[in-house]
């Protein structure tokens, strides 16, 4: 993950944004609500869709995005975190927030920042409305970053809310079980506002269909309409929906269900959205670093899955494709639920390098070694990341597939290694 660009200058200034990440992590959406009201309120100004969850909200926001756009809206999309520039987590039709945006919207509003002592998320979340009301988007796609309730993104007032699979993660913020996380993720569901509710543990979906009866918000249920006649390959996922065949570029079951969620949040916008006009858009979706392949010729993937579910879900899809374990390669970052994740990794790979990217806040990697033997997973110790991906690159034998994961944090150097870039100004 990038902080870097052409621009000294500019590269000074996001210096500055990220500084602002020392601030951590406010509970509570005051902050958030006195810089959107020093910028205006420009979250009253147009029209919102927003998406919680655990894993998956990336992908399904991608997706939904580019079936309204396909359909001729404009789209505003905002996601965190980013994999290489900073400019990603905002975009319109695909295109992300110029560095000059960017420069304006600081300069212009630096002292509101300063003054209520705003941290990186909240002032990130001010620039992604402040662009989209500026440029007058149809509608806006928004991920949370962390939970729901207190989420900054939660000053919205969605026409739809889309909740993706509800698992273990940020424990320490959200809460130890699947009912507390869940409680948390359901302050996104807003009165009398349509859920779209991907398929969930029995728990919940009781805590998540019990808020939005308090709130009298129709809810949508993804999971009697699941995928049917999956065929995953490297090259992607074939699947049929309601007697429709659909292609997606995305890898695994959970991209078709993925895909459903948004079709379905897209039906619900736009009840005139039709089929081709879907399956064109689904067929175009790109969203680096969800099992992509990265070689041509050698089954490598890269994926940021980094919690028990997301990891689960990827080394299930990639048994699937092949019959041998694969070679992995895992970075982490220190505050990662180990007690849930080492169970999903044991004994689920012919050999497992951990390592680690110090600049970056990651988990050192002889600590993270030491973490795994205590979970009895044996692994090899790797410290130089680069190192690390040469050797999975090229000292093992071909036909067995490898996977480099835990951290959105190490894609820079990954796709620097792989001679591979998406940043070619429509993502």
């Amino acid at each position: 993950m990038s902080k870097r660009s052409n621009s000294a200058e500019f590269n000074q200034l996001l210096d500055k944004l990220y500084s602002l990440q020392r601030r951590g992590i406010k509970v509570g959406l005051g902050p958030t609500k006195k810089l959107l009201h020093a910028c205006g309120n420009p979250q009253n100004n147009f029209t919102s869709i927003h998406i919680a969850g655990t894993n998956g909200k990336g992908s399904t926001a991608a997706i939904l995005a580019s079936i309204l756009i396909t359909a001729g809206y404009k789209v505003g999309l905002y996601i965190s975190p980013h994999l290489l520039n900073f400019n990603e987590r905002i975009r319109i039709n695909g295109i992300p927030i110029t560095n000059n945006e960017i420069t304006e919207f600081m300069a212009r509003f630096d002292t509101a920042i300063e003054e209520i002592h705003a941290t990186f998320f909240e002032t990130t979340t001010a620039m992604a409305f402040q662009h989209f009301n500026n440029h007058k988007v149809d509608v806006a796609v928004v991920e949370t970053g962390l939970g729901g309730r207190l989420d900054s993104t939660n000053v919205l007032k969605p026409k739809l809310v889309a909740i993706t699979p509800i698992a273990h993660d940020h424990t320490g913020i959200l809460g130890k079980t699947l009912s507390e996380i869940a409680f948390e993720k359901s302050g996104i569901i807003k009165e009398k506002t349509p859920l779209i509710l991907a398929p969930q543990d029995a728990a919940v979906k009781k805590v998540l269909s019990d808020v939005a009866i308090t709130k009298k918000a129709e809810i949508v249920h993804c999971d009697p309409m699941s995928p049917q006649n999956i065929l995953i390959s490297p090259s992607g996922t074939k699947f049929n929906w309601k007697g429709l065949d659909y292609f997606t570029r995305l890898i695994g079951e959970h991209q078709a269900s993925n895909a459903i969620l948004a079709i379905e949040t897209s039906k619900q916008f736009d009840s005139s959205i039709n089929y081709e006009s879907i399956k064109k858009s689904l067929a175009n979706v790109v969203w680096p670093g969800r099992l992509q392949k990265m070689s041509i010729s050698n089954p490598i993937f890269y994926d940021v899955a980094h919690n028990a579910h997301g990891i689960q879900v990827v080394l299930e899809t990639l048994s699937k494709m092949y019959t041998k374990k694969p070679i992995g390669l895992i970075a982490l970052k220190a505050d990662k639920e180990l007690e849930y994740i080492s169970p999903k990794i044991k004994n689920k790979f012919q050999k497992l390098i951990v390592t680690s990217l110090p600049e970056m806040k990651l988990m050192p990697a002889y600590e993270l070694q030491a973490e795994f033997n205590n979970f009895g997973i044996d692994t090899k110790l790797e410290t130089d990341l680069q190192t690390a991906l040469k050797k999975i690159k090229s000292r093992y034998l071909p036909g067995i597939p490898r996977l480099i994961f835990g951290s959105h944090y190490i894609a820079e150097p990954v796709f620097k290694e792989f001679d591979f870039s998406f940043d070619n100004g429509v993502i």
